[in-house]
């Protein structure tokens, strides 16, 4: 909540910068609100540099970061039900705050969480949004023990989709159009490679469907893959609509589930299997001077698979 006295402030170390992109292609695409000129860079992490007298939670000289909810009514139903994502007057960071692009940065105490000390900076900075969000829809999946999952989209969020997935035990397909990236695929711990929804059909198909994909066409595509009782997660988002077939709808009973980050407890779970050396982010780091170059990088899908921002 916005109460000076309880705000501390840090300097982000890193930064992710593959949310400048996403940021910037979200508000062509959905048209976030917020006004500029802003800061943006929503995956921030770094040290504390100072807090207010009250803030007891944390001190000078902590490692933490920030996810997406920067602050939140804490009046209204959703707020009280612990859904804080849903609160209508909630202040997304880099969006109606100040993002982590800069020097320094004032947050809310109760937005910043710890990093484990095994997980360096660079490491840690992606995981407070795609990591987050990935696990966080892997979750929100509900797998069962022996339940097959497909990551569909092998970039910035799907190869953390991966590794997560058999990181928790589950058999893990990646649907993937890019060859290319196979033998990285295969080094993520993908057990199986396929190239579309028919392909994955015939390879026995999916319980789950983690779709980390902007394109909606490749998502109604995929979904001839899953299994009866099956399950798509959309992380990705795209202008256009998503068509689904009442037949398939009906016949094998299969869901198509909206997902964000949907708990902090998640978070607390995505960073630990880094710190237990489970997930691995792949990410290039720019200084903070050479911005306009790591977003370029980005936007032509050069980048491979996070661009991080260093001071």
């Amino acid at each position: 909540m916005n109460m000076p006295s309880s705000l501390c402030e840090f300097g982000p170390r890193v930064s992710s910068q593959m949310q400048l992109f996403a940021v910037s292609l979200e508000l062509i695409l959905v048209d976030l609100p917020g006004a500029f000129p802003r800061i943006l860079g929503h995956e921030p992490v770094g040290e504390i540099v100072a807090v207010t007298p009250d803030v007891t939670a944390r001190k000078v000289g902590d490692r933490v970061g920030s996810a997406w909810i920067q602050s939140t009514c804490g009046r209204c139903e959703w707020c009280q039900r612990g859904r804080r994502m849903f609160c209508p007057y909630m202040k997304g960071t880099g969006i109606e705050a100040q993002g982590g692009h800069a020097e320094y940065m004032l947050m809310n105490a109760d937005a910043t969480y710890l990093i484990p000390d095994k997980v360096s900076y660079e490491q840690a900075a992606p995981i407070f949004c795609a990591g987050y969000t990935v696990y966080g829809g892997l979750r929100w999946a509900d797998p069962k023990p022996h339940e097959r999952v497909a990551v569909l989209g092998i970039g910035g969020l799907g190869h953390l989709a991966v590794q997560y997935a058999k990181a928790a035990g589950f058999e893990t397909i990646a649907i993937s159009h890019s060859p290319d990236k196979d033998k990285l695929i295969r080094e993520l711990g993908a057990d199986e490679i396929v190239r579309d929804g028919k392909t994955l059909a015939a390879a026995g198909g999916a319980d789950i469907i983690l779709s980390t994909s902007n394109s909606t066409k490749s998502m109604v595509d995929s979904i001839q893959g899953l299994r009866p009782d099956g399950r798509l997660i959309a992380m990705g988002a795209d202008a256009e609509p998503l068509t689904i077939s009442l037949i398939d709808l009906l016949s094998k009973r299969i869901r198509v589930i909206g997902s964000q980050q949907n708990g902090p407890e998640y978070l607390y779970e995505a960073l630990d299997f880094v710190a237990q050396w489970k997930v691995k982010t792949i990410v290039e780091t720019y200084p903070l001077a050479e911005a306009a170059k790591a977003y370029k990088r980005v936007a032509e899908g050069k980048a491979r698979f996070r661009a991080v921002l260093t001071m």
